[in-house]
């Protein structure tokens, strides 16, 4: 049967491929340490108490109607407080709307700005941006980023490429990497945005920033998180944040996320989610509402929660390099923020136990699966080349003992490989 255009030009998701792999394995009885999804495993990571009794208190009190398209006020006004106080960032409610989650805003975000034969220009590897733009009919320029610079663009990654373009679709702390912009670094960026947009006349498109930053209450360390409004006031009026509560509170299937920009792009993206019914539950955006108030509860499961993460991420990234120290061609670079770390496993061309040779860093990622029932994603998932021996590790399903164990499986595996 035919299909739309669109539809046949949708690429299938590798992670849900990868992760197909790994559930027939596990049918077979097979334990795999699953380092594959930016998600938690609630018994390992729970949501903070404060918010999961506010939820069961809402749906006692029968918030079980219809939200406003725009989100509950009390919630918006909430997050208003909230990020004025964590960011320095004053956004009123009429600029910001909540939807479920932050997939649906940043799909909004798409459809608000760009049209058809548009360009969108955005880092490899980055989260989804690539399938936005097929959603959208935008043509995606992905600009490749390297090791070197812990694979976040620079001013001069973007500069050939933001001539006549719509978006510039940046995240920080990044999905897949875990890294983070330096304040100098996206200084410059901001300044060419600025420049870019004064070079143009008055009845052409501006270049917007799409800014996610649904991971900045997670950096570790000395790790600073900055934003393009605070280090340049007047790109304000170009910039459209991303955020929720889905990363920072482990409350990914709560679904409570927000937006935050210039009030002509909130109506219009309130318009476009109306349609499609992407708001929130109304209890659990009650419950969202009543939680950020708590300040002291909040930081205290942030400061634990963050504590919990920084483990796991460092015991791999210490894992990993040991295992470097001893002649094995992999790497990592620090954890900055998030839930990822960024790891090398530079061993295409070598051949398996089975005479197997692996072609790409996906056939990689599969005899890790097999051989040392460790699951991570290859870049090429994030619109970067199937060449690339770079891989995103997740630690929000594993426990520390489940990270532990795993590096002599590791070592194991690829001691077999000639």
């Amino acid at each position: 049967m035919s299909v739309s255009k669109l539809a046949q030009k949708l690429k299938g998701s590798e992670i849900i491929k990868i992760g197909g792999e790994i559930n027939e394995l596990k049918k077979k009885g097979e334990k795999i340490a699953n380092l594959t999804i930016g998600d938690f495993d609630p018994a390992i990571f729970p949501i903070p108490n404060g918010l999961k009794h506010a939820i069961i208190d809402a749906y006692h009190a029968n918030h079980t109607n219809y939200p406003p398209a725009e989100g509950v006020t009390a919630l918006r006004e909430n997050i208003s407080v909230f990020i004025k106080e964590r960011y320095h960032l004053d956004y009123p409610i009429n600029q910001i709307l909540v939807a479920g989650g932050s997939r649906p805003l940043i799909y909004a975000t798409y459809l608000a700005l760009v049209d058809s034969g548009d360009k969108v220009v955005f880092p490899t590897p980055s989260w989804n941006n690539n399938h936005y733009c097929d959603l959208s009919g935008g043509i995606g320029i992905g600009v490749p980023t390297s090791a070197e610079n812990k694979f976040m663009p620079t001013a001069e990654d973007l500069r050939p490429h933001l001539k006549g373009a719509t978006l510039l679709a940046l995240c920080s702390p990044l999905n897949p990497t875990g890294t983070m912009f330096s304040k100098s670094n996206l200084e410059q960026i901001c300044d060419l945005v600025l420049e870019e947009n004064k070079s143009r006349s008055a009845d052409e498109k501006p270049l917007y920033v799409l800014y996610d930053q649904i991971y900045s209450l997670l950096t570790f360390g000395e790790e600073e998180h900055f934003e393009p409004v605070n280090l340049r006031p007047e790109i304000k009026e170009y910039v459209i944040f991303i955020d929720g509560i889905s990363k920072c509170f482990a409350a990914t299937g709560v679904r409570v996320g927000w937006a935050c920009g210039p009030q002509n792009i909130m109506d219009k993206m309130r318009s476009i989610l109306g349609h499609v019914g992407a708001w929130a539950p109304k209890a659990e955006q009650i419950a969202t509402s009543n939680f950020l108030n708590q300040t002291a509860d909040l930081n205290t499961y942030l400061n634990s929660f963050k504590k919990q993460l920084q483990e796991s991420l460092t015991a791999l990234y210490k894992g990993v390099m040991q295992l470097k120290s001893e002649g094995f061609l992999v790497d990592s670079i620090a954890p900055m923020g998030a839930i990822y770390l960024t790891v090398k496993v530079d061993y295409t061309g070598k051949t398996t136990p089975y005479g197997n040779l692996l072609k790409t860093s996906a056939d990689v990622n599969f005899y890790l699966i097999k051989e040392a029932k460790i699951a991570l994603v290859p870049f090429s998932a994030f619109g970067s080349d199937d060449n690339m021996n770079w891989f995103r590790a997740s630690v929000g399903g594993c426990s520390l003992q489940d990270i532990e164990n795993m590096i002599p499986r590791l070592k194991a595996a690829l001691e077999k490989l000639k």
